[in-house]
């Protein structure tokens, strides 16, 4: 994908082939005049009704952030802001895959899904949209104390482990969210898709990492409440999106509880408003409580409990060793002692070796494209691991080059073989010895024969971390996702080219630039062919209702006919009648 048309900035360039992989061009052109009038239209009661019950940082960041009340952010314009408080912005297709999500937050870089809500789902839509992403989070983050969570939470979050349930639900929801803001929209489809949603929430398993931050990333990032549970405001981008949920969520409701690390066992419904949202006490508090979590992962304890949530999730994530070489691959198997220490370890397909997220030379997927195995623990007898061997240790048991070699481990395995060369950290500790001619034992089984090949004992005494993904990003070929064809313009109807148009005409007339349709051509066009269009209705009355209180009424007649003939939109058209009201008193009295 060419990134020519992607707005620079220090940290976009910074990003690794698999992230740049989902970034976008915004195809800006491709909005219409409905669409600029949605966002207009969400902004204004936003702020209208945010003003009360926002946090304090959410309108001092739009002004920070350069996010305009009347027209769709330009990805240009915001970047150049963005950068100033060191954060950039990236346009995506939609969802993306939980770990890449997270990962672009440690880089801080924030990812907006440039598509925008239909009129039909002005209130709420269950895809990531430019309403969303860019008036919901970018603002927020001008916070430094949240700014550091949000990177802290994606640092975090990249690394957790996924089971293969998180990737069958992220498919489906991202098919969901598509299917819901199409144009043309498949219902039967919808609601198949709605019930594997359904049947897979039902389904009962062991919650993964990713399940469990991606709860309090829900309950924080998108639906969090900060202050006291008597007395909250909203900082979460769901809620600050969201005209219909905004107000919603600060009646009683909805239930206030106090903010702790038992969010993450607190699941949610995308489909449908949050009955119960958490209140923290302040941003700060957040960071606590992640860390608090973060000790749980695998990521910081390792051991077989991590080893066994990446076999179970069937895809590439990689373990430390306490020597500090990382594996990375699909890990497929692990024998333990009764201690439930893992003894050994095997992984299947391509696999590369690392220490401190570099590829150790020699030891990409080139050279174990078949997959990697390794006994761990400590030498039998001596009741010392290799790594804490010194050199005259290492003499003495023969290890050194040239020389053939049989030893026990602790667990029973067993390897006899020609030590050929060892490979040290920078401490000068071995990390991995090589062997030819090598047989691997284990009670009654073969673990390893001499027609293998060569054989690399990863040198290491325990597992210290388990994480999802591979050390170095660049051992792998991750650039997997299939980018959607840069946004064409769709091929509209002669009807909706007429609606396109008069649309254009309120909001040039509004900016003082050459019209089509004078505002009288526009209402009798409206009652002739369009009599329940209620957005461009109210967009006309805020332009009349300050110097022509006759064409003022006959609009709100004709919206009150409206309102009775589609009562699920009379309180979208009370509150835009109730912001052009407010802004003409206010426009009086100033």
């Amino acid at each position: 994908m060419s990134t020519d048309s992607i707005p620079s900035n220090p940290l976009i360039d910074k990003l690794p082939p698999h992230l740049l992989q989902f970034v976008k061009p915004q195809n800006y052109e491709n909005y219409t005049p409905i669409n600029q009038a949605v966002w207009r239209y969400v902004m204004r009661k936003n702020i209208q009704t945010l003003q009360k019950v926002a946090h304090h940082s959410y309108l001092k960041g739009l002004k920070q952030t350069g996010i305009s009340v009347d027209t769709i952010p330009s990805m240009y314009g915001m970047n150049r802001i963005l950068k100033e408080i060191g954060w950039a912005a990236v346009a995506v297709d939609g969802f993306i895959p939980p770990n890449a999500f997270m990962e672009f937050q440690a880089y801080n870089i924030l990812v907006i899904a440039s598509d925008i809500r239909q009129l039909e789902n002005i209130e709420y839509t269950p895809a990531p949209d430019i309403i969303h992403e860019a008036a919901g989070h970018a603002p927020i983050i001008a916070n430094p104390d949240y700014a550091e969570y949000l990177r802290r939470f994606g640092k975090i979050g990249s690394k957790a482990i996924s089971s293969k349930k998180d990737y069958e639900m992220y498919e489906a929801v991202r098919l969901l969210s598509i299917l819901k803001e199409s144009k043309d929209q498949d219902e039967t489809l919808i609601k198949k898709t709605e019930e594997k949603i359904i049947a897979l929430q039902n389904e009962k398993s062991e919650p993964s990492e990713m399940a469990l931050l991606r709860n309090l990333h829900w309950w924080t990032v998108e639906y969090g409440l900060i202050g006291t549970v008597d007395d909250p405001k909203i900082y979460g981008a769901g809620l600050l999106s969201s005209i219909g949920e905004s107000e919603w969520c600060m009646t009683d409701k909805v239930k206030k509880l106090p903010y702790s690390p038992e969010a993450a066992f607190q699941d949610f419904d995308i489909t449908k408003p949050q009955p119960q949202l958490f209140v923290t006490p302040d941003f700060a508090y957040l960071s606590q409580v992640l860390e608090e979590f973060a000790n749980t992962m695998a990521l910081r304890k390792g051991g077989h409990r991590g080893l066994a949530k990446l076999i179970e999730s069937e895809n590439l994530g990689t373990i430390e060793l306490s020597t500090g070489l990382q594996i990375s691959g699909i890990f497929t198997r692990m024998l333990k002692n009764e201690d439930n220490e893992v003894i050994y370890f095997e992984t299947t397909g391509p696999t590369a070796l690392s220490y401190r997220e570099k590829e150790v030379t020699g030891h990409g997927i080139n050279s174990h494209p078949n997959g990697f195995r390794s006994p761990l623990g400590k030498l039998k007898g001596i009741n010392l691991a290799i790594e804490n061997m010194s050199p005259r240790d290492l003499k003495a048991y023969h290890f050194y080059d040239g020389e053939y070699i049989e030893f026990e481990f602790e667990s029973g395995i067993t390897i006899a073989g020609l030590n050929i060369t060892g490979i040290r950290n920078i401490k000068g500790e071995l990390i991995l010895i090589q062997f030819s001619e090598c047989t691997i034992k284990y009670n009654d089984e073969i673990l390893f024969k001499p027609e293998y090949g060569t054989f690399d004992l990863a040198v290491g005494k325990e597992i210290i971390a388990a994480f999802s993904g591979p050390a170095d990003d660049y051992s792998f070929d991750l650039v997997t996702h299939q980018p959607t064809e840069d946004a064409k313009l769709p091929n509209y109807t002669n009807t909706e080219n007429e609606l396109h148009e008069l649309y254009r005409s309120v909001s040039n007339i509004r900016n003082g630039e050459n019209t089509k349709f004078s505002l009288e051509a526009v209402f009798d066009v409206l009652e002739k062919n369009y009599p329940t269009e209620w957005l461009l209705a109210l967009e006309v009355y805020e332009l009349v209702v300050n110097r022509d209180a006759s064409f003022a009424r006959k609009i709100k007649d004709r919206l009150a006919t409206i309102s009775q003939q589609k009562p699920q939109i009379q309180h979208l058209i009370n509150s835009g009648l109730s912001i052009a009201d407010i802004e003409e008193k206010e426009l009086l009295e100033g």
